[in-house]
């Protein structure tokens, strides 16, 4: 009997025939995602990580998620690599910190800055957290046939959510030690996109092991405007994001 990997809990005849790993990181948008596959199966619920998977048009499909943040993402990553997955797909959110991004835009990353810790543990911050060119000019490519809004370049990845990706909202209300108490404006001055907080560790990872990775990114807000989404605009967000991965599977 093939022995499970340790936490994604999947053995690699769950996945023989996938070509391609989508991964949120929530755990909630894993049947999101499905229900628009043909012939979904539930494969694993351990942890973080719940699994599915299904075809669209013909491309068969794992739908695994990471959690938050590149711990968890590093992990998954590392175990379906292990499985012989070569090809990943990470599809969330993120905030903007360009003053013409709007909410529902989409972003597709070229490259991701290292502001996390999990990717440090892979390769040296000299290394960089590039996506796969040819997986960016097919998401391109199927946003421009929908006739999707979209935004390529640089997004930050942070390993917090509140004091490193700079928010004033935060328990310490507003605190942020020195180091990183000018990351916001630094960001934006360097044209960064956004802030999200798993590309980097994906990005970095999978060039390392010579895999393809790339990104969808879903804009929930701009942060110059807003910090909180509102929830109907969320939604949509959501749903336009999954449309847009899933648009981009047939031209990977």
């Amino acid at each position: 009997m093939t022995k499970s990997t340790f936490h994604i809990g999947l053995k690699s005849s769950d996945v023989k025939d996938v070509t391609v790993a989508i991964l949120p990181g929530d755990p909630g948008r894993v049947p999101k995602i499905a229900k628009h596959l043909d012939e979904a199966v539930l494969l694993a619920n351990h942890r973080e990580f719940h699994s599915m998977k299904g075809t669209y048009k013909g491309v068969t499909a794992l739908v695994i998620s990471t959690g938050i943040g590149g711990p968890s993402a590093a992990i998954c990553v590392e175990e379906l690599a292990m499985l012989g997955i070569t090809r990943f797909l990470r599809v969330g959110t993120t905030g903007a910190i360009q003053d013409h991004i709007e909410p529902g835009d989409i972003i597709v990353p070229t490259a991701a800055v290292r502001l996390d810790g999990a990717s440090t543990h892979i390769a040296p911050l000299a290394f960089p957290a590039v996506a796969d060119f040819a997986m960016v000019q097919s998401i391109r490519d199927a946003l421009v046939l929908a006739n999707v809004k979209h935004h390529i370049g640089i997004v930050a990845s942070s390993d917090t959510f509140y004091q490193g990706q700079s928010r004033t909202d935060s328990f310490r209300k507003g605190f942020v030690h020195e180091a990183l108490g000018n990351r916001f404006e630094d960001m934006k001055a360097l044209n960064v996109l956004s802030f999200e907080m798993e590309c980097a560790t994906v990005l970095t990872q999978c060039a390392a092991y010579g895999l393809s990775a790339a990104a969808v990114l879903g804009v929930l807000v701009n942060r110059n405007r807003t910090e909180f989404p509102d929830e109907t605009v969320g939604k949509q967000t959501e749903e336009r994001v999954i449309q847009a991965a899933l648009a981009s599977l047939a031209k990977l």
